[in-house]
């Protein structure tokens, strides 16, 4: 089972190590264009700060939650655009304040939630466990367009291996996202852990395997990195192909990063 307090110390430890690349920027910073097209460091604050929020009601308020699922469905493809572009309004300070007062909230209603609890949310429910994991994911990787724009080079934590599991849990979920049929075959992933070890998932016989760096995989599997940048290697053609699906976040397929974009 799932350490909740362990998984919340590293959520709160990760968004502490995004709060120490803005917290002292000017205001005038934050309008600066990410890698995400559109969206500028406020737009990844903001998004994230609205996730966090969107969360928490889930865990405390189950109705409320879908009423503004049911309130988002006219424009399900839009929605999340939209709440970042309001969201990046918000003047700097102000906006660094709400994500700081809401992602500390989100921990404590999390710890809050009786267990055995599936909380709501726009996919499938999931447990307090998974959703502070997926919320320490999206955290890192919105961290990581915040660090490129900033030309900011971030040492990998032991933490890589919560985004690492999701990138591997969610092999199925990259598959059908883009309307193929899933392998049935296990894949092997086999990733270099920052301290040297070595994480692994799936048959240690499997004919499909990727291999490399824990830090390479997970920008991969966030699409903040294009593969042919980075030092995984593969062996058999259908983990060849996940590789150019893989996506460790919900909704419709990502566009990615271009190969030598960072070069």
């Amino acid at each position: 089972m799932a350490d909740l307090e362990a998984l919340l110390a590293d959520f709160t430890a990760e968004c502490a190590a995004l709060d120490a690349l803005i917290a002292d920027l000017d205001p005038a910073e934050w309008q600066r264009d990410t890698p995400a097209a559109g969206w500028t460091i406020a737009h990844q604050i903001a998004h994230l700060n609205w996730t966090d929020k969107v969360a928490a009601v889930a865990a405390t308020d189950p109705a409320e939650f879908d009423r503004q699922v049911q309130a988002a469905l006219p424009k399900m493809l839009t929605f999340v655009d939209e709440a970042a572009a309001e969201g990046a309004k918000t003047p700097a300070p102000q906006l660094l304040a709400e994500w700081r007062r809401d992602r500390a909230a989100l921990v404590e209603a999390l710890r809050t939630v009786p267990a055995g609890t599936k909380l709501p949310w726009f996919g499938p429910p999931m447990s307090p466990a998974s959703m502070v994991t997926a919320r320490l994911m999206e955290t890192w990787a919105h961290g990581q367009d915040v660090a490129d724009t900033l030309g900011i080079k971030r040492e990998p934590t032991a933490r890589l291996r919560h985004i690492a599991h999701i990138g591997v849990r969610t092999r199925n979920f990259a598959y059908l996202t883009h309307g193929k049929d899933v392998p049935a075959e296990e894949f092997r992933v086999e990733l270099t852990a920052p301290d040297g070890s070595e994480w692994s998932w799936g048959p240690e016989d499997a004919a499909q395997r990727i291999t490399g760096p824990a830090l390479d995989f997970c920008l991969l599997v966030t699409q903040r990195r294009h593969f042919d940048d980075l030092a995984l290697q593969v062996s058999g053609d259908d983990a060849r192909e996940w590789l150019g699906l893989a996506q460790a976040f919900a909704g419709p397929p990502g566009s990615g990063r271009a190969a030598g974009q960072f070069n």
